[in-house]
This record gives structure tokens, sequence and C-alpha cells, in this order.
């Protein structure tokens, strides 16, 4: 799986002088600059050779490859002539194992990430579209980069879960968009399958969202700010505690609970939902990293390779104690893995993937994702991991954060519409 880090991604190839030019124009992070279409390269006034090598790299990255950048990048040619050549050629000149050869030639997958609604787009910046080269967003979730203004978009369905707890449609329904509006949140999860021949029941989960009191004066520590070009690897004074709410104070939040930053399939988790960091950036929505175990090694080989947002230290446990409706929640290894059929089938995934692991830290108790409303709107959604390496979908983290986008639009159109009266005297 490769690296979230800019210094990875770029190479010793014609990209990495471009480097302050890039930080200068925003384009500071792995995610944002693969959604890079043509008019922006123009705008930086790039050339015909870094825009092959951001083709490239984009396309290496997308399939965990950019081990291979600089050799592809060096022999002068573009995407199109690498997907042409044969594997013997591709073995010979450039050194690819046979499985990564495999990978290479595959254009239908992108690292096994899940994808978004068809129903889903960003606007555009330019009328412009991506380039074929951007494998991991389809032309139905962006269509430009440098996205930040948003025009009114209508909440669609989700597609619903078989067997999951609550279905996201009828959920979804009870948000309603009005003035003031204190999010209901949905409590989802994936669903429970016999363990042992149903031998072994699998631990119960709370049925309710966590009461907003439960996590707005949770004492968090900033372990790493979020990832930009040349940003430090780590914070390196101490970070005094804060207090929870100020994170969302005045934008809406992701918080991803992580398990144990170790695991393969938590860094698969983390690495699939930053990978649409662009998205969430232009629906104004923050990212963030909970660990309730704070090992300055673990965290290292953690951020940026696997999640380049900020990571927070929660010393008390409080967000995971919340998912759990106040306790935590844990399961046993040979009863909640060896003799769980999902959570065995969730490890494959994420071996798929290509991700590494180690084995260091706590792994027993179970991490989630909360996403929270900006100032006291409160806990808009709540996703548990019932299920080792279970994560939330892609589909309804994003249908929850849209809404953010469409309640802001419409309170524009209220005060717009109140300013517009006024002034014909009604």
């Amino acid at each position: 799986m490769a690296s979230f880090s800019i210094e990875d991604f770029v190479g010793n190839g014609s990209l990495k002088k471009l480097l302050p030019k890039l930080l200068e124009e925003g384009w500071d992070d792995v995610p944002t600059l693969k959604v890079m279409n043509s008019e922006d390269m123009d705008d930086l006034g790039m050339t015909r050779q870094q825009k092959d090598a951001l083709e490239i790299r984009s396309y290496l990255h997308d399939r965990g490859l950019v081990q291979y950048g600089d050799k592809l990048e060096s022999s002068g040619k573009c995407l199109p002539e690498f997907l042409s050549l044969s594997t013997g050629d591709l073995s010979t000149q450039f050194g690819m194992k046979r499985g990564h050869i495999a990978r290479f030639m595959d254009r239908t997958s992108a690292c096994g990430i899940d994808p978004l609604p068809a129903s889903y787009s960003l606007p555009a910046r330019k009328r412009s579209t991506i380039p074929s080269r951007n494998n991991s967003m389809s032309k139905s979730e962006l269509s430009s980069v440098n996205s930040r203004k948003l025009q009114t978009q209508s909440v669609t369905k989700s597609p619903g879960r078989s067997g999951a707890d609550l279905s996201l449609e009828p959920s979804m329904a009870s948000l309603k968009i009005k003035d003031g509006h204190v999010y209901k949140g949905i409590v989802a999860a994936m669903p429970a399958e016999p363990r042992a021949c149903g031998c072994v029941q699998p631990p119960e989960i709370v049925e309710n969202v966590a009461p907003y009191s439960l996590i707005e004066n949770i004492s968090i520590q900033k372990l790493t700010p979020e990832y930009k070009i040349g940003v430090e690897r780590l914070v390196k004074t101490r970070t005094p505690p804060m207090k929870a709410s100020e994170l969302w104070r005045e934008k809406p939040a992701i918080l991803l609970c992580i398990r144990r930053p170790g695991c393969i399939m938590c860094r698969a988790e983390a690495h699939q939902l930053y990978t649409k960091k662009p998205i969430f950036d232009a629906l104004g929505v923050q990212l963030f990293a909970v660990l309730h175990e704070h090992i300055e090694s673990e965290v290292k080989d953690f951020w940026p390779r696997y999640w380049g947002g900020a990571v927070l230290f929660d010393r008390g446990m409080e967000f995971f104690k919340a998912l759990g409706g106040g306790k935590l929640l844990k399961d046993k290894f040979i009863s909640g893995f060896l003799f769980n059929p999902r959570a065995i089938a969730n490890y494959k995934r994420a071996k798929a993937m290509g991700v590494d692991q180690n084995f260091k830290g706590e792994g027993e108790i179970k991490g989630g994702l909360f996403i929270v409303g900006k100032g006291k709107s409160g806990i808009a959604y709540q996703f548990i991991e019932r299920n080792f390496g279970d994560w939330a979908p892609l589909a309804e983290v994003v249908e929850i954060c849209t809404h953010f986008q469409n309640q802001q639009h419409s309170q524009l159109e209220s005060t717009k519409s109140i300013q517009e009266e006024e002034q014909l005297g009604f």
C-alpha cells in the first residue's frame, strides 16, 4: 500500500523541484495532488515531462507500486506506453515482480478501495474533467481538484446493507435540515455472524448514539499535525491537553478511533478513508485519527504512510468508551478473530491491499468512527467495530457529510431570502 508522504510520492523525479510551488498553490498533500486536472497543470506551468510523471505516479500510487516510480519516469515513456508493454519487458527493463506486474496491468481496481455512490459528485473548479489516469476517484466522485466551493447537492439514497442493524435511508430521513437543528445521530455496525458454529456469542453493541455530553469534554492531546509538504513528522514539543469540542467548534469532524495503529486492518481502514480527503475538504469536514495508546514508534510508522490527518491521543479512552455506551468494547483474539469468519474476511481484504503489520500494543479494544457536527449540533453518525476489521462504508460517511454542506446552503439561502424581503419592505 502506497504512502501518503508526498516526498515518497514524487521520489527523485521531475516533480521534486516543483514542490515549493505546489506548496504555495495548495497542492500540499498526496490525495489532493492526485486529482489535479490538465488545466491546473497548465496553470502551474508544468512541463510535458512533469505531467507524464504525475500521471505515472498517481497510477502507481493507486496500486501500491510507488517503488517503481523513479525507474519508470527516468525511461522517458508515458503511461499508455507502459501499459502496452509485455510482461517480459516490464520484468527485464524495470525489475517488476510478477505479482506487481499483474497489479500494474489491472486497470479496473485501485488497491480494493470501496467506491462511492454513483450519484455523488463534486463540481469542477473549471469546466474540465479528470484525466483517465486517476483511477482511485471516478468521474462520478470528482470532476476536479481544487474545488472548495460546492453547489447545493441533493442527498440520495445509499445502497442498503443487508443484515445491518439500521439501514441508512430511514435514518437519513430523520436528519431534517433546519436552523439550529441538533442531529439525532445514526448508530451503524456490520452484522454479527455465528462464531464456532454458534457456540460463541458475539459481544453486544449499543443501539443508541452516544450523548453529545459524553464526548464534548474529553481531554485529548495532538501527537501529529495534519500532513503537508515539509511539515515536521511528529509534534516535537508536548502539546497541552485540550477539550475535544475545540476540534469541531468551527467545522464538522470525522474521528476515526483506531484499535491499534500497527494492525493491518486498522491501517487499511485509515488509508482508504484518507484517500478521499479532497472530497471531505470540499465538504468542509476535518479528518482526525484517535489512538487510545501512545507508542511513539507506532505513530511514526502510521503517520503519514497510512494516514495524513492529525493524530490525537485519548489517554482516558473516553471516545472508545463512548462507542460502547460508556464502557470499552473488547473481544478476544481466539473468539473474536479465529472463530469469526467476518473478521477473517476483513483480514484477507486488508492483506490483499498490500498492507504491512506488526503486533505492538493493545489490540482487543474495539474502535469505530464518529461524525460530529459543527459546534454543539451533536453526533451525526457513529459506527462501531463489531467485528475486528469492520470499517464504516464510505458511501454512508460521505452521505452524512454531504448533509452538513446541504445544511450550510439551506441556511445561506434562508439568510439571503430574509435580507431580500427586508430590502423590499416586507
